[in-house]
């Protein structure tokens, strides 16, 4: 709503200039003669009736009682106190853009904000899931599990909208306290029209209770205002947060039944809106509590569902950032020309030959398994109470990490006190002293003696460790290699058997994974030495055939293993290893499931390497409403109706080809019938096989259950997600996007919480369309 001049100032002269204070109003006759609006007496008043306003005595100026003559529901009510809500900023293109909590973390926010206004200590709220820390003094907003610039949180009473704005903006506290003592004025007696002048040279008029305007100065207006009119256009100001349009998120159930970490892929943004990690798991976060709410709603108002919590690990700012330096060692040797392309290459594409280098393969690694372990014990603090089982998600290049890693874990019949078993025999033959003499590396004995580091601890070290003693980085690459050499062999002989979750990693040999080796056969470990001196590829890990590092120890035995996109049986497959037995399980992990897009690029199967001999058709994701999608299901349609045609077409040319070819007198009148259905043996022969072929066809459709080894526990891994209508038209138009899509699907998503609710026993409810 727009003003002109003459209005704007007609209302200056009607209204003060002076904002009626608090003090002010506790004595309601100085301030009815403060203001000049009213001649009404103390005794006047003093009744809710009798606060009548100037416009009211307009109306009927010759009526003896115009209370009479007034409508009931033009009776101004009773002023009531503003609700609070809280809202946090958040920071996107030098834009700000104010977000509201949920109400039970608003009304969290404001209990303890009339508490601390009693002490002087500060209160922090958890809020978000216990994700973010709210310091109420402070009003600004942490994150707990992962780094990100604080952001600032208000209470909100009062909001205001520009002519362009698309969305109301809070005001500050202070700017809303002083809105509020006005309006509360203006409420109780019943005074519009009123204008509240501001130390900036804003101007607030409030004309009525829905019609409140803010004026900017004029030397503040835009000075490329299209035209005068434009500079003239006034703010809408708004009361209380249900007065405006914004949706309050519902709140997180407390309990938490289950933790899931998920670690990405190469490069520093996860979808095609270059979003980071964080953004994207909120997502995925934010689609499975709709699930919840919506396949699980029995359940949850019984209180026997809670919610699934999921943490983001974040390696790529690890390995791009100082501590490794590649970033500027890469940059002194880019070509200049297409710089967009090369930063992107450099950015996102090297992560692959990262992760195929031993040096920063164990970086990676390294991180990938702190990360996992440090979140898991911040949330076990936070959450003491938590007895659920944690799985694992990796997206694109993560899914190889977490497979990598999730091989090389050793069970509590592998290891004491963690160190593995056979490895204090074989590195305590030799002391420190010995060790160091035999690599002429002595001058760094009196360095780990300092530490108090012998053999034992010298084990548990790792390449961070060393560089943080000072050590260089050649003698550091040849006192790990040499305890690699140590302990390996003895480590890896010790379970010749076939592998269970009792076991450790399997056996390799040229065919690939082979667990039925008899014992004391040792297994094929050793490669030709590498020519190349600087970087060491003597020792292959068992079974995968990667470059050696040293794998560190989760905290903890994930229950599954989820892949989404995942390159892990294209690797495998450069790698050398052409077979996984299907005896083979990882160590420490129940379960693996292969989730993929049929049009993603980067996703390669699994089940082939186990099962060569079938060829089985993957497993399709049902949709999260309870059925195929519509174009799968006319496509389906269409090739059964082919294949139906298509037969009946074969059957009429057999028949008429037959009667062609028949001599009509040997065939006797009497069986003139008969004989149009006679066949040779060979026709009927290939009339089974075409009808055998369409109950193949008809049986891969369904399914067939077959045992699919251990790695899933005897179950199905590879599951494919059904496409959109839009996609079908064109896959290679939806490639990359299939590749980044997994973070919003809800058929994935659901995937995921039937594993883990099954797991719990708690039944799945598919809602009614």
């Amino acid at each position: 709503m727009s003003s002109s001049e003459g209005d704007r100032g007609g209302l200056s002269q009607a209204a003060p200039n002076n904002i009626t204070t608090q003090d002010d109003f506790d004595n309601p006759t100085q301030t009815a003669a403060t203001c000049n609006t009213t001649e009404a007496s103390e005794a006047e008043l003093s009744l809710p009736e009798a606060q009548i306003s100037p416009v009211l005595d307009e109306v009927s100026p010759s009526s003896a009682s115009s209370f009479e003559m007034l409508d009931m529901e033009s009776v101004p009510p009773p002023y009531q106190e503003v609700q609070p809500h809280w809202f946090f900023c958040r920071q996107a293109d030098d834009s700000e853009f104010w977000h509201p909590f949920s109400r039970e973390d608003s009304d969290k926010l404001e209990n303890a904000f009339n508490t601390v206004r009693e002490q002087e200590e500060d209160i922090v709220v958890a809020v978000e899931g216990e994700r973010y820390d709210v310091h109420i003094k402070e009003r600004m907003r942490f994150a707990v599990y992962w780094e990100h610039p604080p952001a600032e949180v208000r209470r909100c009473t009062w909001f205001y909208k520009g002519d362009k704005d698309t969305r109301f903006f809070p005001y500050s506290e202070e700017f809303s306290k002083r809105l509020e003592e006005a309006y509360m004025i203006a409420v109780t007696l019943d005074e519009w029209k009123r204008k509240l002048d501001f130390p900036t040279g804003e101007t607030v008029i409030l004309h009525n209770p829905k019609l409140i305007m803010h004026y900017q100065p004029i030397g503040l207006q835009d000075e490329w205002a299209s035209s005068p009119s434009d500079q003239l256009r006034p703010c809408t100001v708004k009361r209380g947060v249900e007065s405006i349009s914004v949706e309050i998120p519902e709140g997180e159930p407390e309990k938490v039944d289950h933790l899931v970490f998920m670690v990405h892929g190469i490069g520093p943004a996860c979808d095609l809106r270059f979003r980071s990690i964080v953004q994207c798991v909120n997502d995925f976060r934010s689609v499975s509590l709709s699930l919840l709410a919506s396949h699980y709603r029995r359940s949850q108002q019984e209180g026997h569902v809670g919610r699934v919590e999921f943490l983001p690990v974040n390696w790529h700012s690890a390995l791009h950032g100082d501590a490794t330096g590649v970033d500027e060692d890469i940059q002194r040797i880019t070509l200049p020309s297409i710089s967009r392309l090369r930063h992107f290459t450099n950015d996102t594409l090297l992560d692959l030959f990262f992760y195929n280098s031993p040096t920063y393969c164990q970086t990676i690694v390294d991180t990938v398994a702190s990360e996992v372990n440090r979140l898991h014990a911040l949330f076990k603090q936070r959450r003491p109470e938590f007895d659920g089982k944690v799985s694992v998600i990796g997206h694109s290049l993560g899914s190889l990490i977490l497979f990598d890693l999730l091989t090389n874990q050793r069970n509590r019949s592998r290891a004491r006190d963690g160190v593995p078993s056979g490895e204090h025999s074989a590195l305590n033959s030799d002391t420190l002293e010995q060790m160091l003499t035999k690599l002429d590396l002595q001058q760094y004995l009196q360095t780990l003696l300092a530490e108090n580091v012998d053999m034992e601890s010298l084990a548990l070290c790792q390449d961070s460790d060393l560089r943080n003693l000072g050590i260089p980085l050649g003698p550091r690459k040849k006192i790990l290699h040499y305890i690699r050499k140590k302990r390996l062999p003895e480590d890896y002989n010790m379970a010749p058997g076939h592998q269970t979750s009792e076991s450790g990693p399997p056996q390799v040999t040229s065919e690939g994974i082979q667990s039925s080796e008899l014992p004391g056969q040792e297994s094929s470990l050793h490669n030709k030495p590498s020519t190349t001196g600087a970087v060491d590829y003597e020792y292959f890990d068992v079974g995968i055939g990667q470059v050696c590092i040293d794998y560190p120890q989760l905290a903890f035995y994930p229950e599954t293993f989820f892949a989404f996109g995942s390159p892990i049986g294209m690797f495998l497959t450069v790698r050398g290893l052409k077979r996984i037995d299907p005896n083979y399980s990882f160590p420490t992990c129940k379960s693996f499931y292969n989730i993929y897009h049929p049009y993603d690029p980067v996703a390669y199967r699994i089940e082939p390497m186990i099962v060569s001999e079938v060829d089985l058709e993957p497993m399709l994701i049902p949709h999260h409403k309870g059925r195929k999608r519509m174009h799968l299901e006319l496509k389906d349609s269409i090739t059964r109706m082919s294949m139906d045609l298509r037969n009946n077409v074969l059957g009429s040319l057999r028949t008429a080809w037959q009667s062609f070819t028949r001599p009509v007198a040997a065939l006797p009148p009497a069986e003139e019938g008969e004989a149009t259905n006679d066949t040779t043996p060979q026709e009927d022969q290939a009339g089974v096989c075409t009808e055998a072929e369409c109950s193949v066809s008809a049986e891969q459709a369904e399914q067939p259950e077959i045992e699919m080894g251990m790695l899933n526990g005897g179950r199905r891994i590879d599951y494919v997600l059904q496409e959109k209508p839009i996609e079908s038209f064109n896959e290679y138009l939806f490639a990359i996007q299939s590749h980044l899509c997994y973070w919003e699907s809800e058929d994935a998503a659901l995937l995921l919480l039937r594993e883990i609710y099954d797991n719990l026993g708690v039944a799945f409810e598919q809602p009614q369309q």
